[in-house]
C-alpha cells in the first residue's frame, strides 16, 4: 500500500514538474499581463468526491496559468520581487519532494545548508564575523523578527526583561528615516511599538536620510533606517548613523531587502561605508538574488539576543544546540535556505557581482533612454530603481503604465514620490536582456504618444 501511494504522489509530482517546464519555455513569449477572463471557473464548487490529481492539475495549468502575471520572465519592472535562477528552481522541486521541516531533528541537511547560506550571505556583504540570523517567510517577518529582538534588548537593558510583558515597559523611542518602507512601519505595529510616536528625520532630494536633522539618540533609541529607498534605490548615511547610534547605546536596524547586494559592486560600494556598524540588517533572497519566495533573512550581530527573543522549549523537545530555527517566528518552518545555498552555490562570488551590475546597467540605460523621451528622472541611478515623471502632464503617467500593462508588452506600475506623479521602474529579474529593455522602452514611447494623443 505504502509503495504504491508513494508511486501516486511520484506521478504526480512529476507531471506538475513537467507542467511547470512547458509553463517556463513559453512564458517569455506571452503577454505580461494575466488574462483573468476565466477566473470563476476556478471554483466548480467543492465536489462530494474529490478529482483526481491530474484532473486538478489540468484545471490549475489552463486556468490558473492563463491567470497568472509574467514575472518569472525578463520584460516585469513592477515591484522588486526578482526571477527564479535555474538552481534555486530545481532545489524548490527537490524540497517539495524531501517535504523537510527545518529543524536539527526533522532536517538536518537543509538546515545545514540554511547555516551555509547564512554565513556565506555574511561574508558578502561584509557584516561583522559574529552575525547570524535565520530565514523566514519574507522581509516583513524578517523586520518583525529583529524588531522584537531589538525591543526586547533595549528592554532588558533597562531592568525590564523578556516575559515581563510590555504593560509597564519602559517606553522606547522609534527614529525613522521619513521614507522608510511602509512593511517595517507594519512590523513596528505588530512587534507593539508606537508608531504614532515616531521622531520622523527629512530624507534630501535622492531620499536619503538627513544626518543632520537626527535627533539625539539614547540607549532607549530604535533607529530605523534603509538600504534601497524604493523609488530610487538610495542608501541612508550609514556611518554616520552607526556612530551615532554606538555612541548612545541605541539599536540601528538596517532594511536592505533588495538594496543591500549593490554593496558587492564597486563604483556603489562607498554608499554602504558604515553597514556593518548596525545592530540588525533584512535582506530578502527573493528579490535580487532570484530565489523563489519565502525567502526572507533576518540577520543581527547579536545572535543571542535572537534566541531569547525567538526559541522555544517543550517537554517532548530534547535539548540541541542552538540554529536558525531558534532565531526566527515559525516552530515548523520549510526548507527555505536551502534555495538560497542553491542559487549562491551556483552564482559564486562572481556571479552574483555580475548579476548585480546587470540591473544597475540596465537601470542606468532606462533612466537615459526615458529621458530621451522627454520624461524627468529626478533622482541619480543609486542602484536598480528608476522613477520618472512628466514635467507639465505628471497626471499622464499613471495612464502610460496602463497602457503600457494592457499592451501586454511590459509591466510596472504608477507611484508618487516627494509629491511628484510618475511611475517606477524596478530592474531585479536575472533573465531581462538588452531586448527585453528595447521592448520596454518601445512601449513606453508608444503608450505616451497614444496618451497624449487622447
Amino acid at each position: 500500500m505504502q509503495s504504491s501511494s508513494l508511486e501516486r504522489l511520484a506521478e504526480a509530482f512529476s507531471s506538475g514538474a513537467e507542467r511547470g517546464a512547458s509553463y517556463l519555455r513559453q512564458i517569455g513569449k506571452r503577454q505580461v499581463n494575466a488574462d483573468t477572463s476565466r477566473l470563476s471557473d476556478l471554483d466548480p464548487g467543492l465536489p462530494e468526491t474529490g478529482l483526481g490529481e491530474m484532473a486538478v492539475l489540468d484545471l490549475m495549468e489552463t486556468i490558473g496559468g492563463e491567470g497568472t502575471v509574467a514575472s518569472t520572465a525578463g520584460r516585469y519592472f513592477g515591484y522588486v520581487i526578482g526571477g527564479t535562477l535555474p538552481a534555486a528552481s530545481g532545489a524548490r522541486v527537490m524540497l517539495s519532494a524531501w517535504d523537510q521541516v527545518a529543524d536539527q531533528l526533522t532536517g538536518p541537511s537543509v538546515l545545514e545548508m540554511e547555516n551555509i547560506a547564512l554565513s556565506w550571505i555574511a561574508d558578502l556583504l561584509q557584516l561583522p564575523a559574529e552575525t547570524s540570523g535565520a530565514f523566514t517567510t519574507g522581509a516583513t517577518m524578517a523586520n518583525l523578527t529583529l524588531l522584537v529582538t531589538a525591543r526586547d534588548t533595549l528592554l532588558s537593558r533597562q531592568g525590564h526583561y523578556r516575559g515581563m510583558g510590555l504593560l509597564g515597559a519602559p517606553v522606547l523611542r522609534i527614529v525613522a528615516s521619513s521614507e522608510i518602507h511602509a512593511t517595517v512601519l507594519k512590523s513596528v505595529r505588530m512587534a507593539g511599538m508606537a508608531t504614532d510616536t515616531i521622531e520622523w528625520v527629512d530624507v534630501d532630494d535622492q531620499g536619503r536620510l538627513k544626518l543632520c536633522d537626527l535627533p539625539e539618540l539614547d540607549d532607549t533609541t530604535i533607529v530605523l533606517a534603509q538600504a534601497g529607498n524604493v523609488c530610487t534605490g538610495s542608501v541612508d548615511p550609514l556611518k554616520g548613523l552607526g556612530t551615532r547610534c554606538q555612541e548612545a547605546g541605541a539599536w540601528l536596524h538596517v532594511d536592505g531587502a533588495f538594496g543591500l547586494w549593490a554593496r558587492l559592486l564597486e563604483p556603489l560600494r562607498h554608499t554602504y561605508d558604515g553597514l556593518e556598524l548596525a545592530d540588525s540588517w533584512v535582506v530578502d533572497a527573493h528579490k535580487t538574488l532570484n530565489t523563489p519566495y519565502d525567502a526572507g533573512i533576518a540577520l543581527c550581530r547579536h545572535p543571542h539576543e535572537m534566541e531569547a527573543s525567538m526559541a522555544i522549549g517543550a517537554g517532548y523537545l530534547p535539548a540541541t544546540h542552538p540554529g536558525p530555527s531558534d532565531r526566527a517566528p515559525e516552530f515548523s518552518r520549510s526548507a527555505r535556505g536551502a534555495e538560497t545555498w542553491a542559487a549562491l552555490l551556483s552564482l559564486g562570488r562572481s556571479g552574483v557581482c555580475e548579476m548585480v551590475t546587470r540591473f544597475h546597467d540596465h537601470a542606468v540605460r532606462i533612466s537615459e533612454d526615458l529621458k530621451t523621451l522627454g520624461f524627468e528622472v529626478p533622482h541619480s541611478v543609486h542602484f536598480n530603481q528608476v522613477f520618472a515623471t512628466l514635467p507639465g502632464n505628471e497626471d499622464a503617467c499613471s495612464d502610460i503604465a496602463t497602457h503600457v500593462q494592457n499592451s501586454g508588452e511590459a509591466w510596472f506600475g504608477p507611484a508618487v514620490w516627494q509629491g511628484k506623479k510618475g511611475f517606477r521602474i524596478s530592474v531585479s529579474n536575472w533573465t531581462t536582456a538588452d531586448e527585453d529593455v528595447d521592448r520596454l522602452i518601445s512601449a513606453i514611447a508608444s503608450a505616451k504618444d497614444a496618451v497624449l494623443v487622447s
